[in-house]
């Protein structure tokens, strides 16, 4: 795949078989999911005692890799649930383990993932080999969200240091997860087409025009970083934002939403009530799904400014748009588009990364 120029003002976009391809979403999935972080869960929610060994699935339907989470006091470990021997799954539920044992032919494993115990190999010479423990894989932590990946070739604690300059001093550890609100999308696009959409305000004032009376349009920007970007909008003169303390990057503003994406896939759309999650996951070349999750800091303000119905409204919008281009990438007078250099920075900055990380022949595998 052509590389994406540096500079915005003369770089077309990913063209448009990057789209439509198959062979180009299969490698995808090797070469952009499975090197990078991937949200997993909130630790709050998904590890709860008394059990201490959590099964998860890394990217359902694409990745697809069983994982286990295994906690011990504060410290959570994570690692492959495939058993070394004939490649069952170990863990299917949560549970209180001592022991990890296989339930096929009783391989058993300590809580660290290394061969303990195997039946009827007395006679095996050079066992147990390192192949044969647990591949153990690397698990961060912002705040309450958890992530891991296969190969990630990112430093986390730079992903982690961007995103407390701003939000910080939020207690999100406190927020209750909302699951009444918290919804699935089924959207018949690809993967990063829904990115696209969602890395730039180009489109607010033509696609979505309750939004559009509730932020200051001229002044909504975008900051890019390394392997993730944020979106600022501000309010408008009378509105109520955050309340940001003294030495905040934006102390004295009116900011009504801070907009973050993690390189892919990932959201945080984070408000003065709370935040909600975006995670798109990659289904097929034409298809993914989108979770929306809902976190609540402070109830009297969800009820002012959450506005649920308006989340609902500016979502389908979005999946209108999106499913369109989607049919649009199919057409024989369309490859390649340019980007606004005031407006499509964030889009520039992730189709740059994408065809970065397209064009390494080694995957995670």
């Amino acid at each position: 795949m052509k590389r994406i120029k540096e500079e915005i003002n003369i770089a077309e976009t990913l063209p448009s078989t990057f789209y439509t391809s198959e062979e180009n979403y299969t490698q995808s999935v090797e070469r952009i999911f499975a090197n990078s972080w991937q949200y997993i869960g909130d630790r709050n929610a998904l590890l709860k005692a008394p059990e201490n060994v959590f099964p998860v699935t890394l990217l359902e339907k694409s990745i697809d890799e069983p994982l286990i989470l295994n906690v011990k006091d504060d410290d959570i470990q994570c690692m492959s649930n495939v058993c070394t021997h004939r490649g069952f799954k170990i863990v299917h539920h949560p549970s209180k383990m001592k022991k990890i044992i296989c339930g096929y032919h009783g391989r058993r494993f300590d809580l660290n993932g290394k061969v303990d115990f195997m039946p009827e190999f007395k006679e095996v010479k050079n066992f147990p080999r390192a192949c044969d423990h647990l591949t153990s894989l690397p698990l961060n932590r912002w705040k309450r969200f958890l992530f891991t990946g296969i190969n990630p070739k990112v430093d986390f604690t730079k992903i982690q240091e961007k995103l407390d300059e701003r939000l910080g001093f939020l207690d999100m550890d406190s927020w209750r997860f909302a699951p009444e609100f918290s919804k699935i999308y089924n959207v018949s696009a690809n993967w990063a087409l829904y990115c696209d959409n969602y890395l730039e305000g180009f489109h607010i004032p033509f696609v979505h025009q309750d939004l559009n009376g509730m932020i200051d349009y001229g002044q909504y920007t975008t900051e890019c970083y390394d392997h993730m970007s944020v979106q600022i909008g501000y309010g408008k003169q009378g509105d109520e934002g955050f309340n940001l303390p003294k030495g905040h990057p934006d102390f004295g503003k009116t900011v009504v939403g801070y907009y973050y994406w993690l390189f892919p896939n990932f959201m945080l759309n984070v408000y003065n009530w709370g935040v909600q999650i975006n995670i798109v996951r990659p289904l097929a070349k034409d298809h993914c799904k989108v979770e929306f999750l809902y976190y609540i800091g402070d109830e009297e303000k969800w009820r002012k400014f959450g506005k649920d119905a308006l989340a609902e409204k500016v979502e389908r919008e979005d999946e209108y748009v999106v499913e369109g281009v989607q049919r649009g990438m199919k057409s024989r007078f369309y490859s390649t588009g340019r980007f606004s250099p005031t407006r499509e920075k964030g889009v520039h900055h992730f189709h740059k990364l994408v065809s970065t990380y397209m064009n390494e022949e080694n995957s995670a595998n």
